[in-house]
């Protein structure tokens, strides 16, 4: 496959994979923006989800433990809208659809936890002057990620 270079060839790339393979790809999302994450649950989702032999056991205890990192993020997000803590509940949110099986989501679960991984990022660059500008985005490593994925 040719390099991806827009959401529509990553949607599509990312829909050509089998369930597996979405949940590895999709760990690798989360794992690029784990450091906005101060739950160290998270950081144990990724894990399981990166884990191409995990167990549904595995899978399911993952699912439950990244669920209830979300709920406790967003509830320390506040009213004030603190940025830091809203990264951290994006990232939670990327590992939840990390480890969602397909059966059980309402949306492409992959494609949440690109999206949730995204908003984790753009949280904490709202009030950082200093990434005006950035030339690199989120999306676009993550099209970097998926092709080199698909080319090994």
């Amino acid at each position: 496959m040719n390099q991806i270079t827009s959401d529509e060839e990553f949607r599509k790339a990312l829909q050509d994979l089998n369930e597996t393979q979405q949940r590895v790809i999709a760990a690798k999302f989360v794992e690029h923006v784990l450091s906005l994450s101060t739950d160290e649950r998270v950081g144990r989702v990724v894990k399981v989800a990166a884990d191409e032999s995990a167990s549904q056991d595995e899978l399911a205890a993952a699912l439950k433990s990244a669920k209830a990192a979300a709920i406790e993020s967003h509830t320390r997000c506040g009213s004030e809208g603190d940025w830091t803590e809203q990264a951290g509940y994006f990232v939670a949110r990327a590992a939840v659809a990390a480890v969602t099986p397909q059966a059980q989501a309402k949306k492409n679960p992959v494609w949440s936890a690109a999206m949730s991984s995204r908003m984790a990022r753009t949280s904490m660059l709202i009030d950082d002057e200093q990434s005006a500008g950035k030339t690199h985005s989120e999306n676009e490593w993550q099209y970097d990620t998926l092709s080199e994925y698909l080319q090994s």
